[in-house]
């Protein structure tokens, strides 16, 4: 198993603490993003859309975050990331798209390169553009977690799913850019309890190799 990723992308944190919970070791390559190594033609051999994380495993290559965790929970069940019952499931799902389709897109590292190279936005403008995005994506996120169907520590429960996969590193980079979470005091004791998990400290980003 190889996996390709950046150790400050959030899709590929995702999928580092994927790996971490299920008790997988890959071979690592790294793709530095700011470098725009995921536009050299070697890269795109491997995933098209010039993005991380990708994995390959017996000649074949997987992208997108949530479906290779989703592969890997399928063909790696112990532990489940996801609950048996099909609302249950679905719910979880619900949390984990809020973040990967709603709130990260809009805030990744393409996007705020456009505002700066193409529409000629200073830090300033970037950064309210990052911070107002989080706000409207955690002011729902926080109702969604706060009336949880299934209370506990976490998004569901006590044991980690992808809600928490994918809620821990958009906290992570909400606070790396300074955004006000003040007002979400469900997702910040959520993340917390989290990061307090063996799992998700080995795939924080200053513990990458990679990391600068």
């Amino acid at each position: 198993m190889e996996v390709y990723g950046y150790f400050r992308s959030s899709a590929a944190y995702r999928l580092r603490i994927a790996l971490a919970l299920k008790g997988l070791t890959a071979e690592q390559h790294f793709v530095h993003l700011r470098r725009k190594e995921q536009s050299s033609p070697g890269y795109l051999a491997v995933n098209p859309m010039g993005l991380v994380p990708a994995l390959v495993e017996d000649g074949r290559t997987l992208t997108q975050s949530l479906a290779i965790i989703e592969y890997l929970d399928e063909t790696h069940p112990t532990p489940p990331l996801l609950p048996g019952n099909p609302f249950d499931r679905a719910w979880v799902r619900s949390v984990a798209l809020a973040v990967a389709c709603d709130i990260h897109p809009v805030n990744n590292l393409r996007i705020l390169n456009h505002l700066r190279d193409a529409l000629g936005q200073d830090e300033d403008a970037r950064n309210g553009w990052y911070a107002h995005w989080v706000a409207e994506g955690f002011h729902g996120l926080e109702a969604m977690l706060a009336a949880a169907p299934r209370p506990g520590t976490l998004c569901f429960g006590d044991e980690p799913t992808l809600a928490d996969i994918c809620l821990v590193p958009q906290v992570f980079n909400a606070e790396r850019m300074n955004c006000p979470l003040d007002d979400y005091p469900t997702i910040r004791r959520i993340a917390a309890a989290a990061r307090s998990l063996p799992a998700f400290q080995a795939a924080e980003p200053g513990r990458q190799p990679d990391a600068e």
